[in-house]
């Protein structure tokens, strides 16, 4: 599998490291709140499981899925809401929601969530990213807590995949052109 790959961007050690400190952070930020940590599906499972582990506070965790790639190296720009949520405007309105998301590329996908759950009246919005890959950005978004800022390549692991593979592998890494060309 490591001949598909370029190189090694983030190691699952440095990954730990990072997500830690994110928690720590949020944990800071949210101080006496009880959050809701919605992760974007199906990316940010991994990267969410152990976020939320690094969160010191009481935290309600949903999931929803929404894309704007398919099974395609490139976005479509139209985002494909999958699945409801399993939770009512009661359960958003007045609370603090954190959009937990793996990577942030075009921002299509975020920009239409956050204005998705804006309209559920929280008592505020907030977006973290594990990966901000800011030099593809094509809508105005900024992530409220990014890991790291990722270089323009197309990356896998930790939950990242393409055509559903690569997801279970402990670190970050970019996948050359001519296994997804």
């Amino acid at each position: 599998m490591n001949r598909d790959f370029k190189n090694i961007l983030f190691s699952e050690e440095r990954i730990k490291e990072r997500v830690a400190q994110l928690g720590v952070e949020i944990t800071q930020s949210y101080s006496g709140s009880s959050l809701m940590l919605i992760g974007v599906l199906k990316g940010s499972f991994v990267f969410l499981a152990d976020l939320a582990r690094s969160i010191d506070l009481d935290c309600e965790i949903r999931f929803m899925s929404a894309s704007s790639y398919g099974t395609s190296a490139v976005s479509s720009g139209e985002v494909n809401i999958k699945e409801p949520l399993d939770f009512n405007v009661r359960q958003i309105a007045g609370r603090d929601i954190l959009l937990v998301e793996d990577i942030i590329d075009s921002g299509i996908t975020m920009v239409e969530l956050r204005e998705f759950f804006s309209a559920f009246n929280p008592a505020s919005l907030k977006i973290c990213t594990l990966l901000d890959k800011v030099s593809r950005r094509e809508v105005p978004i900024k992530s409220d807590y990014a890991g790291f800022i990722c270089p323009d390549e197309f990356v896998v692991g930790y939950g990242l995949d393409y055509a559903e593979r690569y997801r279970n592998l402990p670190y970050i890494a970019a996948l050359k052109p001519e296994e997804y060309s």
